[in-house]
């Protein structure tokens, strides 16, 4: 795999090794110094004997030292920063870039189980992009928003100041994933002139033309094979779900498909019967039931187009069921936050209701 990430990797990036920018708690500030200015980063990673991160130092934290009078063959021991912003992946979620930046913090540390660091990130970098691509289903007609649905895709109708489509993108755009393939079918040149190549908007858009309906799976034979796993989301959901951890998730765990899942209850408005024959050996009232649903989010690795036949329709649940059943175990992935599928006038409306508190 081929990972397009902007800062400084073990070897390569800048040809920096992070060995090199490593020093113990009691090297001297002449030796931090040496660190510093041999690289670009303006900075040097402090570990203990057993290479786990302690720390970092950086040339402000050395000026502030020498300022106060210390010699510069005096320890950093008193001097470096002890709790600074770390990733233990290199997929740097939005809330770690967003701490790092209100600190003023440029180069994060990227760390393993073991708290050795194996690389540092530059935040600021434009190539802090992700490589993974991000496929938007937008085909649908829409039928159960009509009329509002008469002239316009789904995907395009505002909710809040904007089309629910451009949502989506920026808040996969908010965790560094900028490389899209959207599945257009029903008024497709509304989507395409407006989102045209993604430019303006920070992103690169492909697109694919359906002649005809061919469901959320089949839509993805016509796609160009992605070299990395890849996304694939319902144009029309609002939600709030940190995609770098569905990412995250899906790579430990190695799976060639994983579903993003809701928990969802009903309560059965009646007193339910337990019968054994035409005995009656209880009754619940009003029982209340959980059940997992697929919340149209999904992380799929290249290999599974080879599940899916070509300009054949296929639902996203069918191919999971062939999965299942041909021992690929698929996975399932438990979001928790903010969800809203906006397939019926009311959901639309509540959308509306809840941008601003909730998905603006």
């Amino acid at each position: 795999m081929t990972l397009n990430w902007g800062g400084v990797l073990p070897q390569k990036g800048h040809n920096m090794n992070i060995n090199s920018l490593k020093l113990s708690p009691t090297s001297s500030i002449k030796e931090a110094l040496k660190i510093i200015d041999s690289g670009a980063l303006q900075m040097a990673l402090v570990v203990n004997s057993d290479g786990k991160l302690l720390g970092t130092i950086s040339d402000g934290d050395i000026r502030r030292g020498l300022l106060s009078s210390m010699e510069l063959t005096q320890s950093i021991e008193s001097l470096y920063y002890r709790t600074p912003i770390v990733s233990h992946s290199l997929h740097v979620s939005p809330d770690i870039i967003a701490k790092a930046k209100a600190k003023n913090i440029r180069y994060i540390p990227i760390i393993d189980e073991n708290d050795i660091a194996t690389a540092i990130v530059n935040i600021y970098e434009p190539n802090f992009k992700k490589p993974n691509q991000v496929i938007l289903m937008a085909g649908g007609l829409g039928t159960r928003l009509r009329p509002l649905t008469n002239q316009i895709p789904k995907p395009m109708l505002h909710v809040g100041p904007k089309p629910i489509l451009q949502t989506i993108i920026e808040s996969f755009l908010a965790n560094g994933y900028s490389d899209f393939t959207i599945c257009v079918n029903y008024k497709a040149e509304i989507i395409t002139n407006y989102f045209g190549d993604g430019k303006k908007f920070g992103v690169n858009i492909n697109y694919v033309f359906e002649d005809k309906r061919l469901g959320t799976a089949g839509a993805l034979s016509l796609i160009n094979p992605p070299k990395d796993d890849f996304f694939v989301m319902n144009g029309d959901l609002l939600t709030n779900t940190d995609f770098t951890k569905l990412h995250d998730y899906h790579t430990a765990h190695k799976s060639v498909a994983t579903m993003c899942v809701r928990e969802y209850e009903m309560q059965v408005p009646y007193g339910v019967v337990n019968l054994d024959d035409n005995t009656i050996k209880s009754i619940t009232e009003k029982p209340r039931q959980k059940f997992h649903v697929s919340a149209g989010i999904y992380m799929l690795n290249p290999q599974i187009l080879n599940f899916i036949p070509k300009n054949e329709y296929l639902d996203m649940p069918d191919l999971f069921n062939s999965l299942a059943t041909k021992n690929q175990n698929p996975k399932a992935y438990l979001i928790n936050e903010e969800w809203l599928d906006i397939g019926r006038i009311e959901e639309y409306n509540l959308a509306n209701e809840l941008y601003s508190e909730i998905f603006s």
